[in-house]
Parts: structure tokens; sequence; C-alpha cells
């Protein structure tokens, strides 16, 4: 004899937790796939940092370690780098999902339908996977082109032309192998982390150089920029007294890079030099974390001159 049908009560009830474990294993499988991009696209940012603040420091003449800044410090500085690209790249996908929400609703549904047809068709993922992998290697481009540069003030510009060719360049390069990565799960994620790592070689090579202009603006003009604010380069300022009390260097503003080993390393701007002193023998006063006032059109070493 046949049961009787559930009553829908019942049904919906039993409907309920099948509902919300798919919507869970969906939101996780989202953090997966973001997770996947995010993580390698951090890990190398950083390793490209590191870089950055080498030869950020070599602009001085001296190296990260000299003042002070190890692996902890660097991680800690770095944190409030990575910490406002993650923020802003959350903003950004964020406004990419309800543009592309917006579209589907208008188009109702046909925008949705032609993305799902895109994803299914391998060779044309394969295909803007190489050409963003190749576009990452703008920033190397623009890294060697800067450091070639026979004025190392210069601002090196990336034009249309060469976006094209980085892009060109990946896709030759990568449409192949990455087609046949699609072919397994596990291709498939290792495609995300391999772009996502590439991704953040690309912005480490900006962001290195710029770092770099930001150092010989602070040794030209004794000024930071915006950008070695958020990279945790510390501009701090003093006058120095030896342990007696008595003033040093005709009291003139000294730019203090860092401590290490018991010795300051510190930049004298009025004479454009760099030199270590040791901190049982000196006495920092009137310390701030700002430029001092300055004439305008000022420019380190007028006391060399």
């Amino acid at each position: 004899m046949d049961e009787p049908p559930a009553p829908a009560a019942a049904r919906s009830q039993e409907e309920r937790p099948q509902q919300e474990d798919e919507d869970k294993a969906g939101v996780l499988d989202l953090l997966e796939k973001i997770g996947s991009v995010v993580v390698p696209l951090g890990v190398t940012l950083y390793a490209l940092l590191y870089m950055g603040y080498q030869g950020m420091y070599a602009v001085f003449g001296i190296t990260p370690e000299q003042a002070g800044i190890d692996q902890s410090v660097l991680l800690g500085r770095l944190l409030g780098t990575l910490l406002p690209l993650l923020i802003l790249g959350a903003i950004v996908t964020g406004l990419l999902i309800s543009l592309g929400w917006l579209l589907n609703v208008i188009t109702r549904g046909w925008v949705g339908r032609v993305a799902q047809r895109i994803r299914e068709q391998p060779w044309i993922v394969a295909v803007v996977a190489a050409a963003w992998a190749g576009a990452s290697y703008l920033g190397w481009m623009y890294f060697m082109t800067a450091l070639d540069a026979a004025d190392p003030t210069a601002k090196v510009t990336v034009e249309a032309g060469d976006v094209l060719i980085a892009a060109g360049v990946g896709v030759v390069a990568y449409v192949v192998p990455f087609r046949l990565l699609r072919r397994r799960p596990i291709g498939r994620a290792g495609l995300k982390v391999l772009v996502g790592a590439l991704t953040g070689i690309g912005l480490g090579y900006i962001l290195m150089i710029q770092m770099i202009y930001g150092a010989i603006a602070v040794l030209e003009k004794g000024e930071s920029t915006a950008l070695l604010d958020a990279v945790g380069f510390q501009t701090q300022w003093a006058k120095l007294q030896d342990s007696g009390g008595k003033p040093l260097y005709d009291s003139r503003w000294m730019m203090i890079l860092g401590e290490h080993e018991g010795g300051y390393a510190i930049y004298d701007c009025d004479k454009g030099q760099t030199f270590r002193k040791f901190s049982e023998s000196t006495i920092l006063t009137e310390v701030q974390m700002w430029s001092p006032d300055r004439k305008k059109g000022f420019t380190c070493g007028t006391l060399a001159e």
C-alpha cells in the first residue's frame, strides 16, 4: 500500500537543511577560490617588497639590517601595505560583482548565460589567463627600464603598445600550458595559484621602483612620499647632543634612519651624507616624525657645495 505524501510543511523542513548545506558549500567554495589567488599574490608581493626595502635603503648607502629592519619588523610594517591593498581589492571586486549582477538583471539573464558559456570554453579561459599573466610582466619591464635609465629620477611611463606586447607574449607562452592545466581539477587550482603569483610579482616590481623613487626624493628634498609612508618607511628627525648634553653638528636637523647593534644610522640632509654614530654617546632631542620646516625649493647637500 502506498504511503500518503508528506505534508508540505514537513517537506519544507526537510528541504531547509539541504538548502543550508548547499549555501555553506557555496560560501566555502567562494572563499577557497579567493584564497587560491590572494595567498600567492600576498606571498610574492611580500618577497618583492623586501627587495624594495633593500633598494630603498641602498639609496642612502646602508642595508635594511643596518637600520634595524629585520624580518619581524619588516613583516609588521608591510602588513600596513598589504592590508590596504587587500581592502581596495575587495572593494574593486565587490563593485565588479555588483556591476555584473546589475547588467545581468537589466539584460534578463543574458549576461550570466554568456559568461557561463565562456567559462565552459577552456581555450577562451586559457587565453584570458595567459594574457593576464603576460600583462603581469609589465611590472618587471617597468622596473628594468627604470634601472637602465640614464637619469634615475626620470619617470618611466608604460604605453598602450607595451601592454599589448606583454599580453601577446603571455598568450604565446602560456595559452597551451594553461589549457592543459584546465583538464583536471588540480590543474585548475594550480592555474589560479600561478596567475595570483604572477600578479603579485607584477605589482611588486611596480612598488619596488616607486619605493626607490621615493627614497631618491627623500635623499634630495628630505621629504617623504605617501607611498613610503604606506610601506612603513619612517622619516624620524631629531637634533643630536653628546652624552654631556653638548649640541652636535650646529644643532642641525638629522634624519634617524634606524638603530642596530648600538649604533644609529643617520642621514645628514644638509650635507647629503649618511653615517653611523654610537647610540650610547648620542642623545636625540626634539624628536619628531615629520620633516622640519625648510625654505621653499630647499634641496639636501647645500652645505656640501
